[in-house]
């Protein structure tokens, strides 16, 4: 937990806040650590490291809601930022109301073994330099390598006038390798990354040389891969590498905030069949090691395992704190937010269909004819509608129930909700995808998705085949 600044202290910001009749006040105290490493075309281009502190301070008061930030973590600094959001809520009342805190101590999800903080800088470097030399050796038609080291700890407090004290502390390490081959095709790309919420063990169990290889081998693979077909023909997902369609197309229409400005295709539609059978769609942010793992939320409410989706049928949405306070009901521990500096919102965390039943092989062998997409990049979303369209970064044709060749420039295009209705195969393999970044009204979060390998019977490829 973060534990800047006393809790005597946080008490009397709290009363400051609600010194203009506010009906809910919160503090939100972080404390940063980070630090990166990029290597590009044989050389180090970029070095850093940094700490940020600062504490944001929300005063509700009926609909309006004031929100002030500051570095300064004295208490006057806390008291001003304070009285400047109960100002901003511009609520009628006078007076200071006392605000007794019940300390919540919650259990790290995931234990760290090696901090980042305490690896020295030429170590973090040094895995740069081995996925440069690992992936370069792939071929000589790789002529451009790139390879990026981060790693984070996030200690933060959240208090508030409910009378809750509580924090987490989040470490993060990510590493990602893009690749260039060129060719008679011109140039194609590949890329690799992996990223855990744990520490620098994440290298005993991840070896960069084996990501090199892959990102050298996909842009390779598509130096030769034919021109992607235009039409609608059967779709089939691999497994671990469709769960952004899913995160962006769905899991965005399931947040309650989108719900109430209506605009969500899923509005007003629990209880209802919005998917085949087949599809359980869960939102869990208490998988240990993957992306979106926390211990509480950014709002101090645990991180929960949360069933949206139910063999077809919508059951729940994901909720903040303060749209779950109006509606009486509690928080599904989905308020989060980028930085100190920003307020909470509904945020998925880790995003994914639940395993089927169905043999991955078989899939593909009932599948006559299609494309088998093995990894799904990115892409553009209407989340009132469903309406999206994907990038395909490595995929292939299916032939005769059967993998045929690559395939290159294609771009998925559908609707989600369509897509959860039309799925007609799925998977016992599901896996977890890479490390991802939702950006939500000017907010990136960490998040994770996956999927078990599915098929969808019909679906628009967009490719540039003749």
């Amino acid at each position: 937990m973060c534990r800047v600044i006393e809790d005597a202290v946080i008490q009397r910001a709290l009363g400051a806040a609600l010194t203009t009749g506010g009906e809910f006040a919160e503090i939100f105290a972080e404390d940063r650590l980070s630090s990166s490493a990029f290597f590009d075309d044989g050389r180090v281009e970029e070095l850093s490291s940094g700490r940020t502190r600062g504490v944001g301070v929300r005063v509700v008061v009926g609909e309006s809601t004031g929100f002030a930030h500051t570095a300064d973590l004295s208490e006057s600094g806390l008291v001003a930022a304070a009285q400047a959001a109960a100002s901003a809520a511009r609520g009628g009342g006078a007076g200071v109301r006392a605000v007794a805190l019940d300390r919540q101590e919650v259990a790290a999800p995931n234990a760290v073994t090696t901090p980042p903080e305490d690896v020295a800088k030429g170590t973090k470097v040094g895995l740069l330099t081995r996925a440069d030399e690992a992936a370069r050796a792939v071929g000589g038609s790789i002529t451009q390598v790139s390879a990026r080291y981060a790693d984070s700890r996030r200690r933060i407090l959240v208090a508030n006038s409910d009378g809750l004290l509580t924090g987490d502390d989040q470490v993060k390490t990510l590493f990602s390798v893009g690749c260039v081959a060129s060719g008679d095709t011109g140039m194609q790309t590949g890329r690799e990354s992996v990223g855990r919420t744990i520490g620098f063990e994440l290298f005993d169990e991840v070896t960069v040389e084996d990501l090199a290889r892959r990102a050298a081998d996909r842009a390779l693979l598509k130096l030769s891969a034919r021109p992607a077909p235009s039409g609608t023909m059967p779709v089939v997902i691999g497994h671990g590498g469709g769960g952004v369609l899913f995160h962006e197309a769905c899991g965005h229409g399931l947040e309650a905030d989108l719900v109430a400005k209506g605009a969500s295709v899923f509005a007003g539609r629990l209880g209802e069949q919005v998917a085949s059978p087949l599809v359980t769609l869960i939102d869990d942010g208490t998988m240990a090691t993957e992306w979106g793992c926390y211990g509480v939320d950014d709002e101090g409410r645990p991180a929960q395992r949360n069933v949206l989706i139910q063999d077809g049928v919508l059951v729940d949405y994901m909720w903040d704190g303060l749209r779950a306070r109006k509606e009486g009901r509690p928080s599904s521990g989905n308020g989060r937010r980028q930085s100190y500096q920003h307020l909470p919102m509904v945020r998925m965390t880790n995003t994914y269909l639940a395993n089927g039943s169905d043999d991955p092989a078989g899939i593909l062998a009932d599948t006559p004819d299609g494309v088998f997409v093995k990894e799904l990049g990115g892409g553009q979303v209407n989340t009132a509608t469903g309406d999206f369209v994907f990038g395909m970064t490595e995929a292939y044709l299916i032939e005769n129930g059967e993998i045929g060749d690559p395939i290159r420039e294609g771009n998925l295009i559908g609707n989600g909700p369509e897509v959860l209705r039309m799925i007609d195969a799925l998977g016992n393999d599901f896996s977890m995808g890479s490390p991802g970044t939702c950006g939500k009204d000017g907010q990136g979060v960490p998040v994770g998705d996956g999927t078990p390998t599915l098929r969808v019977p019909s679906l628009t490829i967009g490719g540039t085949a003749a």
